[in-house]
């Protein structure tokens, strides 16, 4: 199957709407209100691109590309840092052809690297039509089902996140759900607190880790997408007796409800069952809300963080990240970043 490139970038932006609202695979890390959050720090501009197909169809590849000085070009769906992409199509979900025609056309662009992360739930049409030479990266993802309701969902939490729920209830622990931004600030301040923590259990020195988490993660980054997506980006704060205990942060966008960040004051939460709350007030708000999947994102397999999430009842997703390359760009990282590790596990 062949395809028509028909816009490039803003001018995109009319088929994009008009795939995304048909399209039931398509997650918020696909809309345009995320790529203007993408692109609103600078490293990026939008080089999103729509095509028609042979029976008339649209498709929609979101992409954005570094700012980098010419002739080097590395393009994204998505960023590090900024979810996972893929296509949309206005048939309602994009097919392997599809795929296979519009990474063929890609591919023909002077781009250095190319990075496609297509989302979980559409790993099965990507993988089969990727060409040879694309780098694979797996991951593990996991997802809750929502289709039973909050009644079935519910059924699926792990006697012991039952408990949890239930002990957190006891304890005067509640949960506060905000859409305007107004919590932001409260779950920025957790989750600087959740740096050093995370720093310790890495062997990291805590600079380095607060570092990597102001250029991933700058509190205008939070700010910014509370105020692009509005309704669409809810923050949820368990507290008891006025402290915040622990925060996440959840994306949505159609059937879809995304764990995007998650954050605590160990010390504080150690016990009440916070996490399990605010989890089950989460899930029960997208059953309410018609949502049929809470993704919890990525994890590494056996982790104790994998454990956590199923207690949930999440089920788990292998899918790919596939890179295509004209420099050795992913073995250059990947050496100086496994001689970075080895350095700091020796200045420890």
């Amino acid at each position: 199957m062949k395809v028509k490139l028909t816009a490039v970038g803003a001018e995109a932006r009319g088929a994009w709407k008009q795939a995304l609202a048909v399209d039931s695979d398509a997650l918020v890390s696909q809309t345009p209100a995320w790529m203007d959050c993408v692109c609103g720090f600078g490293r990026y501009e939008d080089a999103t691109r729509a095509y028609e197909t042979e029976d008339g169809h649209q498709l929609v590849l979101p992409l954005a590309r570094r700012r980098l000085p010419k002739p080097v070009t590395a393009v994204s769906s998505m960023p590090f840092g900024w979810g996972t992409g893929g296509l949309i199509s206005s048939r309602g979900r994009a097919s392997g052809e599809d795929v296979a025609a519009v990474v063929d056309d890609l591919a023909q662009e002077r781009s250095i690297l190319i990075v496609l992360r297509p989302s979980p739930m559409t790993d099965r049409v990507w993988g089969p039509v990727m060409p040879n030479e694309a780098i694979r990266i797996r991951y593990l993802s996991q997802s809750v089902d929502l289709t039973g309701g909050f009644s079935g969902a519910w059924k699926n939490f792990s006697s012991a996140a039952q408990r949890q729920c239930r002990k957190a209830e006891r304890l005067g622990v509640t949960a506060e759900r905000d859409d305007s931004g107004r919590l932001m600030p409260v779950f920025d301040a957790l989750y600087r607190t959740s740096v050093d923590r995370w720093a310790r259990q890495q062997h990291e020195p805590r600079w380095l880790a607060q570092w990597r988490a102001r250029r991933r993660d700058p509190s205008a980054k939070f700010e910014a997408v509370a105020e692009r997506l509005a309704a669409a980006c809810q923050v949820w704060i368990a507290w008891r007796a006025g402290e915040p205990l622990a925060g996440v942060v959840v994306l949505t966008n159609g059937h879809h409800a995304t764990y995007w960040r998650g954050a605590m004051d160990k010390d504080a939460a150690r016990a009440t069952g916070a996490t399990e709350l605010l989890h089950q007030h989460v899930i029960e708000e997208a059953c309410n809300s018609g949502h049929l999947y809470y993704h919890l994102g990525d994890s590494s397999p056996s982790s104790g963080l994998a454990r956590h999430k199923a207690r949930y009842g999440a089920k788990e997703y292998v899918y790919s990240a596939y890179r295509l390359e004209r420099l050795p760009v992913t073995a250059v990282d990947r050496f100086v970043r496994r001689n970075a590790k080895k350095l700091i596990r020796f200045r420890d």
